[in-house]
């Protein structure tokens, strides 16, 4: 990923982050956005150049299709743990398949990097990640579940 591209993705995925946490019911979108940015600078203090990120642009020839971010080293230190922190398939090419090859590519990527296993998180309602990580033999960890309370 390039240092423009990197600018470029720098703000869509706090935007898709901010999106996700409405959708889930953990507070405004602006709140959402702005956690977004801070979480990210801070995993990335040296952009796309932070060592043990890698930002990835997929490509289908020369047309770019989507984006990775893969962390070498595991958020909690899970040894040997690679991190998915991002996939995307761009909006015009959903569909067909290339999800599943943007995943392989981290895969691979990640496993060429040493990493014996990888992880990822993703909100409950994104039924169509999670029907692509189950396919793609991922299992469930871990699960955090939530319910709304009434004032009585």
């Amino acid at each position: 990923m390039s240092g423009g591209e990197f600018e470029v993705w720098r703000g869509d995925i706090a935007r898709r982050v901010a999106e996700a946490h409405v959708t889930a019911g953990n507070g405004s979108f602006a709140e959402g956005y702005a956690a977004g940015l801070a979480r990210n600078a801070a995993a990335l203090p040296q952009g796309a150049g932070t060592p043990g990120m890698l930002l990835l642009m997929g490509t289908a020839g020369d047309e770019p299709i989507g984006r990775l971010w893969v962390g070498l080293a595991h958020p909690r230190g899970v040894p040997n743990c690679a991190f998915l922190y991002d996939i995307e398939v761009f909006a015009a090419f959903r569909g067909r398949g290339l999800g599943r090859a943007l995943l392989a590519a981290a895969e691979t990527v990640a496993a060429g990097r040493g990493a014996e296993a990888i992880e990822l998180n993703v909100f409950g309602a994104n039924t169509t990640a999670i029907a692509l990580y189950d396919s793609s033999g991922y299992r469930v960890t871990t699960q955090q579940m939530r319910k709304r309370l009434v004032t009585p």
